[in-house]
């Protein structure tokens, strides 16, 4: 397995280390999945629009139009 050493700011280390304790069962697991999830994002924004990925079109059933009105159904006026 190939292996990276990266350096982390002190802020940065410290959600790391936050994460990894209330998320994760290892440090290793940690950084496995969340650069894999960084890599799905990156990619995601990549490609034309008609070339879209799987993500992309599930992200876009979460959006909702602001022109209907507030989605909580609390519109104030």
């Amino acid at each position: 397995m190939p292996r990276v050493e990266v350096s982390l700011s002190d802020d940065v280390h410290f959600q790391f280390e936050r994460m990894v304790d209330e998320e994760f069962v290892t440090e290793e697991q940690a950084v496995e999945e969340l650069l894999t999830a960084g890599l799905e994002a990156y990619n995601a924004g990549s490609g034309t629009p008609d070339d879209r990925s799987g993500f992309e079109e599930g992200m876009e059933g979460n959006l909702f139009n602001t022109d209907e009105g507030d989605p909580s159904g609390r519109d104030t006026l």
